[in-house]
Formats: C-alpha cells, sequence, structure tokens
C-alpha cells in the first residue's frame, strides 16, 4: 500500500490567507515548509489511486504528484474520490475535478445529502462521477487490490450546518474515518476526531499505520493566540496533547498527524513540539511525505 500526504494542513493551509500568525508569516518568508489543505492519495498497484477528501487545493496537489499525472490526453490514474465529511476543506476541490472526468465518489448517505443541497455540486457531472453511496461498516473496493470501510468516529457537522446548539461528541454518519486494506496491510485515516473511546482505540489497534487528527497541539490554543474564539473540540478536534497520551499503549507501526491547523506549533518542523512528538513515536506529516506499507 502506498500513502501519499497531498496536503498536510487544516483548512485554511499554511500560510492562510488572512493570517498573520508567526507560522503563517514564517511559511510567507520560507523558514517554514508550507502545507496545502488536508488530502491523501492511496493506491494498492501505483497505478490506480484513490483520493481521500477533495481540498480546495487539489488542482495544485495533482500537478504536484507525478504518480497522478495524466497518461493520456483525458486518461487519469484517479480511479474514485472519499470524502470523510462535508467540510468545506474537504469537499470544495469537487468542484476542480468537474471537467468530465470518471472516477467514483464514495460517501456516506448523510455526506451525500450535505453535497446534493449544494447546486453548484451539481456541476460534478453524475453521468462521468457516480454517487456511491457507503454503508458505515461496510468493505468497498476503492482501488485494484485496494478496500475502505467507513466507520463512525466522535465529530460535529459541517460548520455550515450548525444550528443554535451543537453536538461535538455526535457519532455517526457526518464524521467518518477510514480503515484501508491492500494484501496483508492495514491502515487508517482519520483527519478529524474528536474523542479517543474505548472502542475507537481497540478498533486502530494493531494498524500497520495511522494518520490521525492532529489539528491543534492545545485545546485552546487558537483562544490564546488570538486566532479565534472556540477551543478544539469546539471544532470537533482533539488536541495532540490529548491524543499522544490516549494512544500510548496502542500498538501500532507507524503513527502520523495530519491536518494541522496554521496555529499548531508542529507546523515548524524546528519546534520543540515536534521533538516531543517524535520522541513518543510519532511522525508530523509533511505535503509529498510517502508512506509504503
Amino acid at each position: 500500500m502506498r500513502i501519499i500526504i497531498l496536503g498536510a494542513a487544516a483548512g485554511g493551509g499554511l500560510p492562510q490567507w488572512n493570517c498573520g500568525c508567526g507560522n503563517c508569516d514564517a511559511a510567507r518568508a520560507g523558514r517554514i515548509p508550507s502545507l496545502t489543505q488536508s488530502s491523501v492519495a492511496v493506491s494498492a498497484d501505483g497505478r490506480d489511486w484513490a483520493i481521500l477528501n477533495a481540498s480546495p487545493d487539489i488542482r495544485a496537489q495533482l500537478a504536484a504528484t507525478p504518480a497522478l499525472h495524466p497518461t493520456g490526453p483525458r486518461d487519469m490514474p484517479l480511479r474514485s474520490v472519499l470524502v470523510t465529511n462535508g467540510d468545506i476543506d474537504h469537499v470544495a476541490g469537487l468542484l476542480t475535478l468537474r471537467e468530465s472526468q470518471p472516477f467514483d465518489l464514495f460517501a456516506t448517505q448523510t455526506i451525500h445529502d450535505a453535497l446534493a443541497a449544494n447546486p453548484m455540486m451539481a456541476a460534478v457531472n453524475p453521468d462521468f462521477v457516480p454517487r456511491r453511496v457507503v454503508v458505515l461498516d461496510q468493505t468497498i473496493p476503492l482501488t485494484p487490490g485496494l478496500t475502505a470501510t467507513l466507520f463512525a468516529v466522535p465529530g460535529k457537522v459541517p460548520l455550515y450546518q450548525e444550528g443554535a446548539v451543537v453536538e461535538t461528541g455526535l457519532v455517526g454518519e457526518t464524521t467518518v474515518g477510514v480503515e484501508l486494506r491492500s494484501a496483508d496491510r492495514r491502515a487508517f485515516y482519520i483527519p478529524g476526531c474528536a474523542d479517543m473511546p474505548d472502542w475507537l482505540r481497540d478498533r486502530i489497534a494493531g494498524a500497520d499505520a495511522l494518520f490521525f487528527d492532529g489539528t491543534l497541539w492545545d485545546d485552546d490554543e487558537m483562544i490564546r493566540m488570538g486566532l479565534g474564539r472556540k477551543t478544539g473540540r469546539r471544532m470537533g478536534h482533539m488536541a495532540v496533547t490529548d491524543t499522544i497520551p490516549a494512544l500510548a499503549g496502542v500498538s501500532l507501526g507507524q503513527r502520523i498527524l495530519v491536518h494541522m491547523n496554521n496555529s499548531n506549533p508542529l507546523c515548524d518542523p524546528s519546534s520543540p513540539q515536534v521533538a516531543q512528538a517524535t520522541a513518543q513515536g510519532w511522525q508530523v506529516a509533511r505535503d509529498g511525505m510517502e508512506i509504503t506499507l
């Protein structure tokens, strides 16, 4: 199984267009790497690829990834796109993929309904891009030799669906994790998760790789930095300072943090937080990173 990090950042990317925090300024100046918004590509054979989450940066991500370049005038190695929630940073890239290019679009019924409610998504012609509804805990073929199973993880509805009261530990079709299998390899992709209950810890145990929500280092970092008024949990994300101890005793192959917000000190490769995470057995995703299992 080959997994390429197309984008390692959370919504807004790094630098975020309207942010002058230390990380964004450093990225603009070239002192730390820039990061595009969250997405990965997966293949079992190196020829047929699936993309998990279509970020707003997908055009640049595809251009930067030779494995996903066209193989003919209108031939692509892209076979399917799977989205794990309806967040804008995970679905807006579908509008870039509207040029009558065939691929399967996989999501739960709830996520498909959220997409269908936006009339702009009709530009992604269903004659070329059939909507494939995935039932939770049902295994589906994603590409030749690669299967995916979607399962609920604690989260919340997308921002544009929030009401006066927001349930941040919602477990259902709104936010899902992905279990990937190829031959005897097993990996999990969970870019958004609000909590680590025992059943989720048990499910991911023994995996060859875990790509997990690394949005914020500390739950209140955006508030402390004057960048927002919400905690990580209010946004539906565990803090890395909670994730590392929660998974410390779980047997895993590789542990990779993905979906970093621009406020997160993990965006700076030289930060003490990166050294701390590394000492605990974690890697921090960067754009273009490739993992082979």
